[in-house]
């Protein structure tokens, strides 16, 4: 059975890693090139950019195992491309903190102010 925060939302330990992935410069860019669609070679994520395809492969290695990116074969290239389910569901956990959060201070304000 999953815990559940104080405000009853169900906690989800396992986005931890999403927003982790996610919290790096580097790793968030490529998420952005790769919302664009389609699928991408390492060399053309490293187009235009300073860093080697080592640091690119390690930086799509961190979203694989959060659950944000996956490769394809084709042919003898590997191809990544965005697996927004990870994405849509660190959102919705998002939205649910925002509730509790305007809804606790919406009570402060209620206390404030009585």
């Amino acid at each position: 059975m999953p815990r559940r925060s104080e405000a009853g939302a169900p906690a989800r330990p396992e986005l931890a890693d999403v927003f982790f992935a996610l919290g790096d410069a580097t790793r968030l860019r490529l998420v952005a090139i790769l919302c664009a669609g389609g699928a991408f070679s390492i060399t053309q994520l490293t187009a235009a950019s300073d860093i080697t395809r080592q640091a690119v492969t390690k930086h799509l290695q961190v979203l694989a195992s959060a659950g944000l990116v996956q490769d394809l074969r084709v042919g003898r290239e590997r191809l990544w491309q965005l697996d927004p389910t990870q994405i849509e569901e660190a959102r919705r956990s998002l939205e649910t903190i925002t509730r509790q959060w305007e809804h606790a201070l919406g009570k402060l304000k209620a206390f404030a102010e009585g």
